[in-house]
């Protein structure tokens, strides 16, 4: 057997697994995502209405990984610079 074709079969079986031991709870894991959608949309919605956020002092050391997750949502929105140069440099 090949080296490609051991890693191939290594990589369906892995993806098998995967699917195997996530399936009963994928259900779960949407609700899940929806959720944290939510809550991240609420935040969103109060803070352009001028509702102040209660966490955010608390929340300034998520910032590196918000500027990671913004710069994938502009990328994929296809704009290849910022809209907010002041915050968040490409």
């Amino acid at each position: 057997m090949t080296e490609d074709a051991s890693g191939s079969a290594l990589a369906r079986l892995s993806a098998g697994l995967r699917e195997f031991y996530a399936a009963p709870y994928r259900r779960t894991f949407a609700r899940a995502q929806r959720d944290e959608d939510d809550l991240f949309m609420l935040m969103v919605f109060s803070e352009s209405l001028g509702v102040p956020s209660p966490v955010g002092y608390y929340t300034l050391e998520l910032m590196p990984v918000m500027y990671e997750r913004f710069h994938d949502w502009h990328r994929r929105m296809g704009l290849e610079r910022s809209p907010l140069d002041h915050v968040a440099c490409c």
